[in-house]
């Protein structure tokens, strides 16, 4: 026979009585000013069942109401925001993140170990600091660098969206634009991501989300290292303005005697070269996909060396990989390559039968233009050189 709330005073000194909820920032909005009502014992947290204080807010305009539906004990145990489940740190679902901190957290299902181990936790949450998580988290191992690549640099906001209008759906839905609801089709049945549950996203089991996660980390580009040992060099590409020689240096110094650093402002990238392959191969593994500097990411790549560079020129490929067009009405004695050097110039090489043509012979069968360069990384900026084949090597 059920009982009322007056009269059930089993356990009440463990119901939540909290002043300001455990939230993600994607939950709270990117609105600085929203009004949130509270609830005393509105309801019952969906995992260990015990009434705790329910907030309730809007994110934003357009956004559908939210509420936690966690109390803030079970929030803790696990480090993840009262209304989405996830994360708070990361931003991802929880069997992600124990998958990539190796953890293996088998929290009891029963009603009485439950509260049992939830009353445990509640006594070592009040003896911590509140800096660090408890439980198998506050002991788990440096995170993956899996982590750092699933992790989102910015908060979600599209995820506190309105639901979809089941009557639009069916076609009887007369609000029109003042419908708060999406007008939209909605997705396959069938697809995995239509049926998610609360408890299989706290207990870290059968969450299509995470299995989508996983199998997108387990097919990420990796960057395997060139087989020529003498390469030592790697290409960090994207650093904008802000970056500097002594910010690369301070980023990769950790990691091995730095050589030299060549910074190219006008490509906005940069080549260091270390000291020994060891020190490459440890900088590469451990900035690719994951080097951010001044807010900016970086791309990073093994350099290339000097006798694949040579053989693509000979192909006619510039140093990045792109094919060059040949430069159109010349004779055919006479072989003219557009290459890219280092500093981002466009050269002209003309590789000549006989040294008995002079500079003014192959000006005079250039084009009045040059020709219109293919797609590249970066932009072109034409000096013309020339080159004449001697015994074998290339003389200026």
């Amino acid at each position: 026979m059920a009982t009322s709330l007056g009269s059930n005073t089993y356990n009440r000194q463990n119901w939540e009585d909290s002043d300001f909820p455990i939230l993600c920032q994607t939950c709270l909005g990117e609105n600085p000013y929203i009004r949130m009502t509270k609830e005393k014992y509105g309801k019952e947290c969906k995992i260990c069942a015990r009434p705790f204080t329910v907030f309730r807010w809007c994110p934003g305009v357009r956004m559908r109401f939210k509420k936690t539906e966690v109390c803030q004990t079970c929030s803790k145990m696990k480090n993840v925001c009262q209304t989405c489940l996830l994360d708070l740190e990361y931003g991802l679902p929880i069997q992600v993140r124990d998958t990539g901190m190796s953890i293996k957290d088998d929290i009891p299902r029963s009603d009485v170990n439950k509260e049992y181990y939830t009353q445990n936790m509640e006594r070592e949450i009040q003896n911590s600091d509140s800096t660090r998580p408890v439980g198998m988290l506050g002991k788990a191992q440096n995170p993956s660098d899996m982590l750092l690549k699933l992790a989102r640099a910015t908060p979600y906001y599209k995820r506190n969206r309105p639901h979809i209008c089941s009557f639009w759906v069916k076609g009887e839905c007369k609000r029109g634009e003042e419908c708060p609801y999406r007008h939209e089709k909605p997705t396959d049945p069938d697809d995995p991501l239509a049926d998610q549950n609360i408890k299989d996203r706290y207990y870290g089991i059968n969450d299509p989300v995470a299995d989508k996660l996983l199998k997108r980390a387990s097919s990420m580009p990796r960057l395997d290292p060139p087989e020529d040992k003498s390469i030592t060099t790697l290409y960090i590409g994207g650093l904008g303005e802000n970056v500097t020689d002594s910010e690369l240096r301070n980023n990769f110094y950790q990691y091995g005697e730095i050589r030299a650093i060549t910074l190219v402002q006008r490509q906005q990238c940069a080549f260091i070269q270390f000291a020994t392959r060891q020190g490459a191969e440890l900088a590469a593994e451990k900035t690719f996909n994951k080097l951010i500097i001044n807010g900016c990411r970086l791309a990073v790549k093994w350099g290339r060396s000097q006798a694949a560079k040579e053989t693509d020129v000979k192909d006619g490929f510039d140093e990045m990989g792109t094919g060059l067009e040949p430069v159109p009405g010349l004779p055919t004695s006479m072989l003219c390559v557009w290459i890219t050097g280092i500093t981002g110039l466009l050269y002209l090489i003309c590789l000549v039968d006989t040294p008995s043509q002079n500079e003014n012979f192959v000006i005079n069968h250039l084009p009045p233009c040059r020709p219109k360069p293919v797609k590249a990384p970066f932009a072109f900026r034409t000096q013309f050189k020339i080159f004449w084949m001697k015994t074998g090597r290339l003389e200026t």
